[in-house]
């Protein structure tokens, strides 16, 4: 171990890997965020996927990054990055722009072949004059050459070799931030643990990087990040998609009710049936169904068996599942639809993020057909909001959609693992033996929450029908009576009103003598709130709140919203959230800070948009 003068202490460290899409860049940083969590730092990560499924390797277009920030009081992967590793000419090309100008860069030194420099329209043989960067903020790597000395006597061939590359950048960034080697071990062991070759040849790899490291470089710093004082109990590094699918599993624990996915495989939003199918020894059923009305259909057919009955997908798929969504609302069933937003019209941008889905959950569908629409803020909210959606839709009987994005789908961060006693009980409305004796009606309602009650099939005199046909108010049989329309769909919006009561209230952040208001909702909350924070410091009073229940609102939004001069409303769109606030607040302008680029914010983005705002410019 280095030296303690050699070692400067930061309170937190932004890091971007940027290679080709098998370089491997991915798990690099997906390790080191790991292992950083359980050195009890907060962190943030950004996987940029490209587009293309396999762009030619070496080319502008078919790098992928991977962003974390690591340290004390993170909520946002960073604007800029304070190291780049860059596997590739290519790669160095396309994120230089996201380092810092003292930032420092580890690039693969072998890489600058006259073929890879053509592929990535490098002009000259020299990127680094090139590009204008200082040669005493980089460090060239002889990655290939390392390499191979190091695996000579492995048995892998020059294919097998490449692929242990990846390890080697996190080796040296590891020496870099005072990273013990042991922890990226147990994670390359758990990994290849069906490979024992493939983790020995992977582990002296990560070895000879930090060596590298430690041996050439002992004349730059190593950096200690902090760690923040937190709660105790076991910290994980934790996706949005993942959160959302162990979310699921507490509900069904705590609603006694079992867990059935349907779902149908699509971008960002697989992973949440991936990580279910895998929770068999739960009594999990997860379906992956033919297409995406398949998938709801499966699950509106589950939830009438008595399941709790989810269906995940992202905007593409909500369109073609939102007939079927009707049909949930008007039978009155609980069902939970996950949407993991991403950039659109139609297959748009499929690996970015955007929040272009918000009028589509409220609105998109015929007819009047209210429901319940609630967003994730991060990718460990995941967990909390999926759970809270599953415990809305059965207690109150009703369809839920959960809307996260890319950015938090993807995206991870450090999560304590809840224990099950922190998560209260789920109270199912099942038709009681009593009104079953009385002569139960499938739309018999509960007098104050309008909620109707639950018969599950089996139940003895409990058998019923529902459907798509609207009902009779009082005798639950098909009507087509004007009157009686009138009534149920009045009975359906305040049934979903009513929910306003069930949810927190609004408490901004930052609120004493601030007359402007900042206002998010969603994945946008990291950014938001840094953005809050930087203002408030420099002495611009800036109240914040992001939003996490859309529909309803909470119960005492308005009245709180309307005592502000400003409000400001950032969202990834062209201002959805902004109009639907505009329609509660038709007293006051509602001003917006949008952005279509498939990117999440930069916080300087955000700053610079209330100032204006608030300057009036």
């Amino acid at each position: 171990m280095l030296q303690e003068t050699n070692v400067k202490t930061i309170d937190k460290v932004v890091i971007r890997f940027a290679g080709d899409s098998g370089d491997g860049m991915q798990l690099a940083g997906n390790i080191f965020s790991n292992i950083s969590a359980g050195e009890g730092n907060q962190i943030s990560t950004f996987p940029d996927y490209p587009a293309e499924i396999r762009a030619p390797q070496g080319s502008l277009s078919g790098v992928s990054g991977y962003q974390v920030s690591v340290g004390k009081d993170v909520h946002t992967p960073g604007d800029q990055a304070d190291v780049l590793v860059a596997m590739n000419p290519a790669a160095l090309k396309t994120n230089l722009r996201y380092l810092k100008p003292d930032g420092i860069i580890v690039c693969d030194g072998d890489s600058f072949t006259e073929q890879n420099l053509k592929k990535a329209e490098y002009s000259t043989a020299d990127p680094v004059a090139e590009l204008g960067i200082n040669p005493a903020r980089i460090m060239l790597v002889p990655m290939t050459t390392l390499l191979k000395s190091t695996l000579a006597d492995s048995g892998l061939d020059q294919k097998g070799m490449m692929k242990c590359k990846n390890m080697l950048a996190l080796g040296i960034i590891c020496w870099l931030f005072d990273r013990p080697v042991e922890g990226v071990l147990k994670k390359l062991q758990a990994k290849f643990a069906k490979k024992p070759a493939v983790y020995e040849a992977n582990a002296k790899v990560v070895k000879a990087g930090w060596d590298y490291g430690h041996n050439t470089h002992s004349s730059m710093p190593v950096y200690r990040i902090e760690t923040a004082s937190a709660e105790k109990g076991t910290y994980i590094d934790v996706t949005g998609n993942t959160a959302t699918a162990w979310g699921l599993i507490m509900a069904s624990e705590k609603s006694g009710r079992p867990l059935f996915l349907g779902s149908y495989p699509i971008t960002p939003a697989t992973d949440i049936l991936h990580e279910l199918a895998k929770r068999k020894d739960l009594g999990v059923k997860a379906c992956q169904m033919e297409d995406e009305i398949a998938g709801v259909c499966s699950a509106i057919g589950a939830s009438y068996a008595g399941h709790l009955a989810v269906t995940s997908t992202s905007g593409p798929g909500l369109a073609l599942k939102s007939e079927a969504i009707g049909l949930a609302v008007m039978a009155e069933l609980p069902l939970v639809v996950i949407d993991v937003q991403r950039g659109g019209p139609s297959t748009g941008l499929p690996t970015k993020t955007e929040q272009t889905d918000l009028m589509q959950a409220l609105y998109g569908r015929n007819g009047e057909s209210p429901l319940c629409v609630l967003s994730a803020v991060s990718p460990t909210d995941c967990f909390e909001m999926a759970f809270q959606a599953c415990r809305i839709a059965i207690e109150h009987m009703t369809p839920v959609i959960l809307l996260t994005d890319a950015f938090i789908g993807n995206g991870s961060s450090a999560w304590r693992v809840p224990e099950k006693d922190d998560y209260p009980e789920i109270k199912v409305p099942l038709v009681s033996a009593e009104r079953l004796e009385q002569g139960w009606k499938p739309y018999d309602r509960d007098n104050d929450t309008l909620v109707r009650y639950w018969s599950i099939p089996g139940m003895e005199k409990g058998m019923h029908r529902v459907g798509g046909l609207e009902k009779d108010y009082d005798t639950s049989v098909i009507s087509t009576d004007a009157r009686n329309h009138a009534r149920m769909v009045e009975t359906r919006r305040e049934k979903v009103a009513r929910i306003a009561r069930d949810i927190p209230r609004m408490q901004p952040m930052f609120d004493e003598d601030a007359d402007t208001i900042l206002l998010g909702w969603g994945g946008t909350y990291g950014h938001l709130l840094t953005a809050a924070t930087e203002l408030n410091a420099s002495g611009r009073k800036v109240a914040f709140w992001q939003f996490r229940y859309i529909n309803p609102l909470p119960e005492n939004a308005i009245e709180v919203l309307s005592k502000y001069k400003r409000i400001i409303v950032a969202e990834l769109n062209t201002g959805m959230f902004a109009d639907y606030l505009q329609m509660h607040l038709p007293g006051k302008e509602v001003l917006r800070i949008n952005k279509i680029e498939g990117q999440p914010f930069l916080v300087s983005e955000v700053v610079e948009g209330v100032i204006s705002h608030m300057e009036n410019r």
